[in-house]
């Protein structure tokens, strides 16, 4: 399969990305490159819970949003053009109370103004946590 991405993607670029912000402060880190997709954990811990013990369903939106955002970006020629999220959804299947949990990306639709990308996140044992859709707006650098 030939790769999506417009330049060639490292984990070490990705993750240097998020320095200095809410991912880093999360500890989302992403840890393979596919052809079609990008993956990254989060871990479960005081940051990421809810006070009943359980993960946050907004690290789930975290970890969602960064998969996406970066995947969006990385398919496009980032010296004429962008792109941000115009929306995102997410369905919590499951509760995740400790270790980490694995995000994988996958586009669904390019368009010249859109892209709309998937991601499901999973627990340690591989069952679905969490299915969230995120649509991205691409715009022009001015």
């Amino acid at each position: 399969m030939k790769s999506i991405w417009y330049q060639p993607l490292t984990l070490e670029s990705l993750n240097q990305r998020g320095t200095g912000t809410m991912t880093e402060f999360l500890g989302v880190s992403f840890i393979e490159i596919g052809a079609d997709y990008l993956k990254a954990t989060m871990p479960v811990n005081a940051r990421t819970k809810q006070p009943i013990g359980i993960l946050h369903g907004g690290a789930n939106v975290v970890l969602a949003e960064t998969l996406a955002s970066v995947a969006a970006n990385a398919v496009l020629n980032i010296e004429t053009h962008y792109a941000v999220g115009l929306e995102i959804n997410a369905n919590h299947i499951r509760s995740v109370r400790d270790g980490f949990v694995t995000g994988t990306t996958r586009p669904l639709h390019f368009g010249r103004t859109t892209q709309v990308w998937q991601i499901d996140i999973f627990n340690e044992k591989g069952d679905l946590t969490c299915t969230s859709r995120m649509t991205a707006s691409v715009l022009a650098r001015k």
